[in-house]
């Protein structure tokens, strides 16, 4: 699942445990974890943090900042192991950001995975 957050949403997140904010996430994080569904994942840092790279004719082009300028933000991804796309979609409907922002459910690609990793 890829979040898609406002930044005033992740904005909120240095408010404490007590922020609803917070605690939603505290919340949903708990209930992965309890349902043995939960692989990984993490919040990410405010899009003013990013760096970008670019290969342009050979040559590396770095650049402060996200690459785009979008109303929502990429928040945060959650890896979890579900048995069907049914699953995953009311997992993200239960997802905190799912009220305010945009969660995006997709598959791993296993197979381009397996090829890349492949010795």
């Amino acid at each position: 699942m890829l979040i898609h957050e406002p930044s005033t949403a992740v904005a909120s997140r240095g408010q404490g445990p007590q922020h609803p904010y917070v605690a939603a996430w505290r919340a949903y994080h708990t209930a992965l974890v309890e349902a043995g569904v939960y692989v990984g994942g993490a919040p990410l840092k405010l899009n003013d943090t990013a760096t970008t790279v670019r290969l342009e004719q050979g040559q590396r082009r770095v650049q402060d900042g996200p690459f785009v300028e979008a109303k929502e933000q990429l928040g945060g991804f959650l890896i979890v192991e579900l048995a069907d796309l049914d699953a995953a979609l009311q997992w993200a409907a239960r997802c905190p950001a799912a009220s305010y922002g945009t969660v995006e459910v997709r598959r791993v690609d296993e197979d381009t995975h397996e090829t890349i990793s492949r010795t």
